[in-house]
């Protein structure tokens, strides 16, 4: 899906976002509820974990232009909250859910996103940096949450991540 963008530096990221808008659905396609919790013995984010925070990441970037939305558990991730023992997560149907809602605002916002916008600061709190490092740091994030949810599909045993 080819799209003129106001700013040429986020065409490729664009291209890698769409990706990744597909990719997601994928991921978790087929994932019973208890395989999304099962950390197999180990201190590693269970795939609940990974998706919803994963999807927090495309709230944050509409956060400005349309804060009134919110995803499902936002309280579990707001503030970049880590993973939460004993939490209870979102089920596979509300995270694409939300994921379906984002999405095409979340690439409009990126698509329109001017130079100037791109060269504005953000201040995280702990660090600052331009908009165009957050996007691009976040455009990489979404890369390798959906590497880890690939990972999980084959070590609980299910059929590897589909790319066609």
């Amino acid at each position: 899906m080819e799209t003129k963008t106001a700013s040429s530096r986020m065409q490729g990221l664009l291209t890698l976002f769409d990706m990744h808008t597909t990719f997601f659905a994928r991921a978790i396609e087929g994932i019973s509820e208890e395989s999304m919790y099962n950390r197999l013995d180990t201190k590693a984010n269970h795939m609940a974990w990974l998706t919803g925070s994963l999807i927090a990441q495309r709230y944050y970037i509409i956060k400005e232009s349309h804060p009134e939305l919110k995803q499902n558990g936002a309280d579990l991730f707001e503030d970049n909250k880590g993973i939460q023992d004993g939490a209870k997560y979102p089920s596979n149907a509300g995270y694409l859910k939300d994921w379906e809602k984002v999405s095409p605002i979340a690439r409009e916002v990126l698509a329109t996103a001017t130079d100037e916008k791109l060269d504005g600061e953000i201040d995280m709190g702990f660090m600052k940096m331009s908009y165009y490092e957050l996007i691009s740091f976040t455009i990489y994030r979404e890369a390798s949450i959906i590497g880890q949810l690939a990972l999980w599909r084959r070590l609980l045993d299910y059929p590897a991540l589909r790319y066609d």
